[in-house]
């Protein structure tokens, strides 16, 4: 199972693109919404998640993945929920996936040191240690970040291959028309 944290202010397209290429490619992907289950975000479109920070345990965690968007990832960044999550993800080894402004969630918490990532132009400053890349979306380990809401289907692509294996993404994208 897999978290996608919304917090108000979130960026719209990044997160409910990601996350149906997600539900498409059948993988469990559950909303959390960051002080209660209704968040509006960065455009003033509310969403109605499928729960709260208060009901989201670690039982079953494959990973974490982070809408961007502003103020919506900085309201990630000072959850505690959200900060203990990507925590647990990052000692179990398991998934972390950002896009634009998020990725300077894990890159302050000194998780992409090393690492390959990539984040919306500006706040590369922000990916403490990271080998920056100009790709869209990259994958380092068990990490995935991408650039921003362009990118975005792209991105939950990459987790579908990260998860499924590429031909399962290939396939996928197959029915999605992309250009």
């Amino acid at each position: 199972m897999l978290y996608m944290f919304f917090a108000d202010g979130f960026e719209e397209v990044e997160a409910i693109a990601t996350l149906d290429v997600l539900r498409r490619a059948k993988i469990d992907a559950r909303s959390v919404g960051v002080g209660g289950r209704r968040i509006t975000g960065s455009h003033g479109i509310p969403v109605y998640c499928d729960m709260d920070t208060d009901e989201a345990t670690f039982t079953g965690l494959d990973g974490v993945i982070l809408p961007g968007g502003m103020p919506g990832t900085l309201n990630l960044l000072e959850s505690s929920a959200v900060c203990e999550t990507i925590e647990f993800c990052e000692s179990q080894g398991k998934l972390i996936a950002a896009i634009c402004a998020a990725p300077l969630i894990p890159g302050r918490m000194g998780l992409l040191k090393g690492e390959k990532a990539t984040c919306f132009p500006g706040f590369e400053k922000d990916l403490e240690g990271a080998v920056i890349s100009d790709k869209y979306v990259v994958t380092s380990g068990t990490k995935i970040t991408a650039r921003g809401m362009g990118s975005a289907v792209r991105f939950g692509l990459e987790i579908v291959k990260y998860f499924k294996g590429e031909a399962a993404a290939k396939e996928l994208e197959a029915t999605l028309q992309i250009s």
